[in-house]
């Protein structure tokens, strides 16, 4: 089963494999309910016609996208290379406890087609194509979509710490272009493809595995949950396994394509300033 979130004349409405859900429907209701209780409680739903307007990214504003680092041996030496605290990422790779950061409230999420931004104040930006799990208030994963983690690798680099101006600011999260539910087992083997064109050239494209993962995805959710109550629910970015070389960096108008498994996950780096508005 597929959940899409759609712009509507009536507003945001999610669909069900191709079909509009009664306007009442939530993701923050289906993700209160046990696991094993989602698939009855959406199929009991009745359909409300063919879904259709522009796809909004598939999260609600009360949700937070969470995300792991180091969870790859690629991320943890291209981390290493450009950073001037090196052992910091080798020891955060082996230690038992992971990396978990903030990324995004979902109000702030950018969806598929919808632009994505570098910040201004960085000359070194990649996209980070990423898992990312969907975590029910149980804890439990009960499905995925494709994410995209935009990050300013110069400022990260320059110190650890300044982390969250790197991986958090307006344009820097994306997600879509829906939900895929399904099991934990059926996520550990996954392609992960990345490809970034501009103008109309294909200037960097990647791949990896989900199996490539250090960890569980299991250990990270539940590193998650440890003492953080989501009664909501949650989305959970899972690192990258594929890094763009030095001399590359993100420009406006590139497009960046992500595919996860089935889903693909299209955003272009949007060429004007950012809107103080």
């Amino acid at each position: 089963m597929r959940l899409t979130r759609h712009l509507s004349a009536d507003g945001p409405r999610w669909a069900l494999d191709g079909s509009f859900l009664p306007p009442p429907f939530t993701l923050a209701r289906l993700l209160e309910l046990p696991r094993a209780e989602a698939g009855d409680f959406l199929q009991a739903l009745q359909s409300t016609g063919a879904a259709g307007g522009a796809l909004l990214p598939p999260i609600e504003a009360e949700q937070e996208v969470w995300a792991a680092g180091v969870t790859y041996l690629r991320s943890r030496e291209a981390r290493e290379s450009e950073s001037s605290v090196k052992d910091v990422y080798s020891r955060v790779y082996e230690a038992a406890r992971p990396e978990l950061f903030f990324k995004s409230a979902g109000w702030r999420v950018a969806g598929h087609r919808m632009p994505i931004r570098i910040r201004e104040d960085s000359r070194w930006n990649v996209p980070e194509p990423e898992l990312t799990l969907v975590i029910n208030a149980h804890g439990e994963i009960v499905g995925f979509c494709a994410g995209n983690d935009v990050s300013s690798r110069d400022i990260e680099g320059e110190n650890p710490l300044y982390l969250p101006q790197a991986k958090v600011y307006d344009g820097s999260c994306a997600l879509g272009p829906g939900i895929l539910l399904c099991d934990a087992e059926d996520l550990r083997d996954l392609p992960v493809r990345l490809a970034i064109t501009r103008n109309g050239d294909v200037v960097f494209q990647g791949e990896t595995r989900t199996s490539m993962m250090k960890r569980t995805l299991e250990d990270l959710v539940a590193f998650l949950g440890r003492e953080l109550a989501l009664p909501r629910g949650a989305l959970l970015m899972t690192g990258t396994g594929i890094v763009p070389p030095h001399d590359f960096s993100l420009q406006k108008a590139d497009r960046v394509g992500i595919t996860i498994g089935g889903l693909v996950l299209e955003n272009d780096v949007d060429p004007a300033p950012r809107s103080r508005e």
